[in-house]
């Protein structure tokens, strides 16, 4: 029995920026069950950076469009050449942030003006835009998936504006999760602890991260980007169908840690 019911089900992928993210993690494991994977990207360097992926893993995108996620124009664009593509979608993964390095490097109390709002912009808004767009194609239910971090909850040294970007995502996650819910779309998030991507790299003190992370998690080790993938294709599968509103961690339990 298929448990998971994904094969052949439209589902798009936002944010793969190289083969160590998170979404391209979640993209592999969509690949092996099957799904039609649709993958969105924002500059023509991303692209590239996603078709030599593809390629190397021998893997065939059902389609593959720009989205700029700051922009309302493109993301209707990309949502109505979407509509043309699939018609109906089933999942959406939204592995989307972006925040200015002087406002990661410097102390919060530092961020200007605008860092704020592109910080906010980039990393929550966007789901509630995405989430828009999305919704009319969610025909026969769906779920949007989210990718947060402990940083929106507790100060993490060198998270600074991306903790805040991180918090109201999570919040965003709630109230999409009730607006959305009467049409059977789920929205949720996954907390994941550290792993070593890109956008980790802009993270200062990520290294000191990951070395507490293995002395004090119950686990005592760092999480996979193979570990986040599995419980984000649950998320987006059967499985979860009586589960909306959560922020689910993955994290080898360091969150639980006073």
């Amino acid at each position: 029995m298929d448990l998971l019911q994904l094969k052949n089900k439209n589902i798009v992928v936002m944010g793969v920026a190289n083969e160590r993210s998170i979404a391209w993690g979640i993209a592999k494991q969509l690949f092996a069950l099957e799904a039609n994977v649709i993958f969105t990207y924002r500059k023509d360097r991303s692209k590239k950076s996603l078709e030599r992926a593809l390629e190397k893993a021998g893997f065939k995108a059902h389609a593959i469009i720009q989205c700029d996620v700051n922009e309302d124009a493109s993301i209707q664009e990309a949502f109505s050449t979407l509509k043309d593509t699939v018609g109906t979608v089933h999942g959406l993964v939204h592995s989307v942030a972006f925040a200015h390095q002087e406002d990661l490097r410097d102390d919060y109390i530092n961020t200007s003006r605008d860092g704020f709002a592109f910080a906010l912009d980039s990393s929550a808004y966007s789901l509630a835009a995405v989430s828009r767009a999305v919704r009319p194609l969610m025909t026969e239910g769906g779920s949007i998936l989210t990718m947060s971090y402990l940083g929106a909850e507790r100060v993490l040294y060198g998270y600074n504006i991306m903790g805040v970007a991180k918090a109201a995502l999570e919040s965003s996650v709630r109230y999409l999760a009730n607006d959305l819910g009467k049409e059977g779309i789920r929205v949720n998030a996954i907390s994941a602890g550290a792993v070593r991507t890109l956008s980790a790299k802009g993270v200062p003190a990520f290294n000191d991260i990951l070395t507490r992370v293995e002395e004090e998690a119950p686990l005592r080790r760092n999480i996979t980007q193979e570990e986040v993938a599995n419980m984000s294709i649950a998320m987006l599968s059967q499985l979860s169908t009586g589960v909306t509103g959560e922020i689910i961690y993955v994290d080898g339990g360091y969150n639980i840690i006073g």
